[in-house]
Order: structure tokens, then sequence, then C-alpha cells
């Protein structure tokens, strides 16, 4: 499977996860970084996202944390359209899954 397939000028990277955290803010943190290399890799970056898709494994109690961490990282001059919901998710220890795509100039 692809982490990311550009088509007609814009990039859409697969659902980025992490493992390596226990707590929401730092899987969230990690999940950016590798959202920000994939952007690199196909050529644009966080300034030009279009759509976000974010799945919590339990959104009462971790929206707040991932919220902060995801407002600190976005580029306040482009916010992208965004859904966020509660999902399982493929593992027990995943709690955060981001899905995002940006337009390629």
């Amino acid at each position: 499977m692809s982490q990311a397939v550009v088509h007609n000028g814009i990039v859409y990277i697969s659902g980025q996860v992490d493992n390596t955290s226990a707590d929401v803010k730092a899987q969230t943190e990690n999940v950016l970084k590798k959202v920000d290399a994939l952007l690199e890799e196909a050529g644009t970056d966080k300034t030009k996202l279009l759509t976000a898709s974010i799945w919590l494994k339990d959104i009462g109690r971790d929206f707040q944390d991932m919220n902060s961490v995801w407002y600190n990282w976005l580029d306040a001059s482009n916010k992208p359209v965004r859904a966020t919901v509660e999902a399982n998710m493929a593992s027990p220890s995943l709690l955060v899954e981001i899905q995002v795509s940006a337009a390629v100039e």
C-alpha cells in the first residue's frame, strides 16, 4: 500500500499512526512528523493542506489533547477542512490516526 499518491496536483497521504507512545499528545506529535516527511517527499508542505481526517480511539478523553497538538502544528494562515470522529482502531495501542491531502505546485 502506498503512503502517498500524487494525482492532478494533489497529494493524498494514507492514514498515519504511531504505536511508540502511550499518550495521545505524543502519538499526535509523532504522526504529524510522519505527515511532514511525506508532504516533503511529495514536494509540498502543511501550508498547502486541503483536507484532514482524524480518527480518535476515545474522542471524549483525547479530543482536547490531540486538538492542542494539531493547532500548534497547523499553519495558522491555511486551515484545511477537517473531520474528527471516534473509531475502533486497528490495534489497541493506537489512539489517533491522521490522513491529509495537500496541493502540490
